[in-house]
């Protein structure tokens, strides 16, 4: 039988096993590093399933012959391969003499485009901002590998949800690893010499209209008209010259078109925020300091109080939620899907129980990233007003 000091020596020998563990797979991850830089120099995708699949092999026959589970030593091994993953995301992301990619749904001068702006600027790589007509598009960029990663609208504090970016999470392949909140005011902009009795239509993206509804309401006699991004409609009312047109734009977007500002933060609220969500192709380590945040989407079984039980397993266990929205499926009529944000990172203990309790009540469980969650944004009329150039 094992006396206390034995056991006490016994558990000092693992401890020191797990730390020369820990030290093993830091050092994995530092020539992960050297592989990120050498296939980055080769023009090589970060992914390789040919090559993952023989790690994969090798390692259930060491597991065999060393008398290990060889399924339980394949999970651990998918694991550090998705470890790996997001350390070679990371590392390249941080190099200084890699520009990042960056796409997003807009033009210059468009929220979207000076919120990429004031994201990345100043990183020692330099970036590449692309606008995109489309959501899809700047997603389908990411998916194609033309860029790292796209910043996207997805709710907005007045008008709500930004339903193409959800429906873009939907159909998989992206992962989110970052957010950020943008204090946004609108403006009323038309060709110099305009006033108000003169408008007779108002063009934007229907986000903005929504937001700016009531503002709207008290000039009758206008039409409103949806265009793909707000930057856009102006760009359209400059180019028509016509005085009975106008645009909801930012004030940057004015100054770069040479328009003028009919009317400043129109807004139905003075603390009007849209959210951004950055994705990307493979996931990015969440800083082990940041309060984190997880997002998922899933499919509950047709029965009575499902989604409820859900909820509840992530009460009992205080992961406080910051978001419940619904969407339907496409492909399977009046059948939706519930997206979740919870206040804690996917692979906390406390995560991990829920979680595990919760794919017994769900159809489908994915999670769609967990990211630092994102810090008070600059006052509205600063974003409104920065430089689009």
């Amino acid at each position: 039988m094992f006396t206390g000091a034995d056991l006490q020596t016994l558990r000092e020998s693992i401890e020191a096993v797990d730390r020369e563990l820990m030290k093993q797979i830091k050092q994995r991850m530092e020539l992960v590093e050297q592989i990120a830089t050498t296939k980055l120099k080769a023009a090589f995708p970060f992914r390789d399933q040919h090559r993952e699949e023989q790690v994969l092999q090798r390692v259930r026959r060491a597991a065999v012959e060393l008398g290990l589970d060889a399924h339980a030593i394949e999970r651990l091994y998918r694991q550090i391969m998705e470890m790996s993953i997001s350390h070679q995301q990371a590392h390249v992301q941080g190099l200084d003499t890699t520009p990042l990619r960056v796409a997003y749904q807009g033009v210059e001068g468009s929220y979207s485009h000076l919120t990429a702006q004031r994201r990345y600027a100043g990183r020692s790589g330099g970036v590449l901002l692309t606008g995109y007509a489309t959501v899809r598009q700047a997603t389908d960029a990411v998916r194609a590998g033309t860029a790292d990663v796209a910043l996207l609208p997805i709710e907005n504090s007045t008008a709500g949800s930004i339903n193409e970016t959800y429906d873009e999470l939907a159909e998989g392949r992206l992962t989110i690893n970052a957010e950020v909140v943008s204090q946004v005011q609108h403006c009323l902009l038309a060709v110099p010499g305009a006033k108000l009795g003169d408008l007779r239509q108002v063009s934007s993206h229907p986000q903005a209209l929504k937001q700016c509804e009531e503002f709207l309401l008290s000039l009758p006699q206008v039409v409103t008209e949806a265009e793909f991004d707000t930057a856009g409609a102006a760009r359209k009312v400059a180019e028509a010259k016509d005085k009975s047109r106008a645009a909801i734009a930012s004030e940057s977007a004015a100054k770069m078109l040479g328009l003028q500002v009919l009317r400043q933060g129109i807004q139905m609220q003075a603390a009007n925020a849209t959210r951004f969500v950055e994705v990307a192709i493979e996931a990015s380590p969440c800083p082990a300091d940041a309060v984190c945040k997880t997002s998922l989407v899933m499919t509950v079984d047709h029965h009575v109080g499902h989604l409820g039980e859900v909820l509840m397993e992530f009460g009992k266990r205080n992961i406080q939620m910051t978001k419940l929205e619904s969407r339907p499926v496409p492909t399977d009529a009046w059948k939706y899907c519930f997206y979740i944000d919870v206040m804690a990172h996917a692979d906390s203990v406390e995560m991990v129980a829920a979680l595990d309790k919760v794919r017994k009540l769900t159809g489908e469980l994915r999670l769609l990233g967990t990211y630092p969650e994102a810090q008070t944004s600059r006052p509205a009329q600063s974003l409104s007003q920065e430089s689009a150039t």
